[in-house]
């Protein structure tokens, strides 16, 4: 399953208007049967009657299924092709393939069905990357490079060098400004959460992909993504993670290859010093997570005043006298419980 066809889904049917995210609803109960296939959820009994929006946090592919066949094979083939795949990027790399697509007059019910979770298809990872981008910057098809610049090395003058060249715009701005508003819900509420990042903003999708050999699907042998980008509310970076048949952990995008990207927005976050994103959605905890909480203004207050302002934080002070003076970490940030907040007394 490529995580990535589920994004270009959800935005295609937002730019029809196929679907309202948060108002419309889909009962799931486990499957859905298309021509007499059986196709499932990965989670056993289903999810129950949601929003689509939670269908799109819980990754859920009969509401992906529901999806496709509002949108139809014309309108969905449209934008997938539209988005890119099934032809080059364009990449200044060698050996670039064009993935493996369904042909329209070969679709039928079923092919329709497998496609709109990304199923029974074949695509590259920079046709992901390529494609998601695209939905999220605001609708922008880009063809991608890897040398940004070549520069003399006697001279240091720059003898060429890369600009970003849009193909043409698969979407609008508000599609995907609600596109980057779901994915985000994703991180926060859903299946990507162990790519949260506290004070950051970040959106995300993961995948779940069963390997084929001989034309058949292997038991037990998954590749698992995750596509995450941040901040969520003006992307700078994206990132695709995947993991091929791990070893010895659950079996799932988001327990495995979310976590990893996490690890890699947090070291893009220091190197390219991404400022923290505000307004962005709180994390849905659930009893497993490290509770993470708001630090209130302390400055100024006494000693006794700030000690009770901090219940929720370990705290350490500094100095004497009986006002806080300086405090770090900062005020209004996102700190674990866990967190010792350090006071400067005056």
């Amino acid at each position: 399953m490529v995580g990535a066809f589920k994004i270009i889904t959800l935005a295609a049917s937002i730019e029809e208007n196929t679907v309202d995210l948060e108002k419309d609803t889909f009962t799931d109960t486990g499957a859905i049967t298309i021509d007499g296939q059986t196709l499932h959820c990965w989670k056993h009994g289903g999810h129950g009657t949601q929003t689509y929006l939670e269908v799109v946090e819980n990754s859920c592919n009969p509401g992906f299924v529901s999806l496709g066949n509002k949108l139809g094979i014309d309108k969905l083939m449209g934008y997938i092709r539209a988005f890119g795949f099934g032809s080059k990027t364009g990449i200044d790399l060698n050996g670039e393939g064009n993935g493996i697509l369904f042909k329209n007059e070969n679709m039928g019910p079923v092919e329709l069905a497998t496609t709109a979770f990304g199923q029974g298809i074949s695509v590259t990872p920079i046709q992901q990357i390529t494609a998601v981008s695209a939905a999220i910057n605001g609708g922008y098809l880009n063809t991608p490079y890897v040398v940004k610049a070549i520069i003399d090395d006697n001279s240091k003058a720059i003898v060429y060098e890369n600009k970003t060249k849009t193909k043409k715009s698969v979407i609008s701005p508000e599609t995907s400004a609600t596109v980057r508003y779901a994915l985000e819900s994703v991180v926060a509420n859903g299946t990507g959460r162990n790519a949260y990042i506290e004070n950051y903003r970040v959106g995300g999708k993961t995948g779940t992909a069963q390997k084929v050999k001989d034309g058949k699907y292997m038991i037990g042998n998954y590749i698992l993504s995750f596509i995450g980008f941040l901040p969520a509310s003006n992307p700078e970076i994206i990132v695709y993670v995947a993991v091929d048949n791990p070893k010895g952990v659950t079996q799932y995008g988001g327990t495995v290859s979310a976590p990893i990207a996490r690890s890699v927005m947090l070291s893009a976050i220091e190197v390219l010093k991404i400022k923290e994103a505000k307004g962005g959605m709180l994390k849905e905890y659930n009893y497993l997570d490290l509770h993470y909480y708001q630090v209130p203004d302390v400055i100024g207050m006494s000693k006794e005043e700030a000690t009770k302002a901090l219940k929720l934080f370990k705290v350490k002070y500094t100095g004497t006298g009986d006002k806080v003076a300086y405090m770090s970490p900062s005020a209004n940030t996102f700190q674990s419980e866990d967190t010792t907040i350090t006071l400067l007394l005056n």
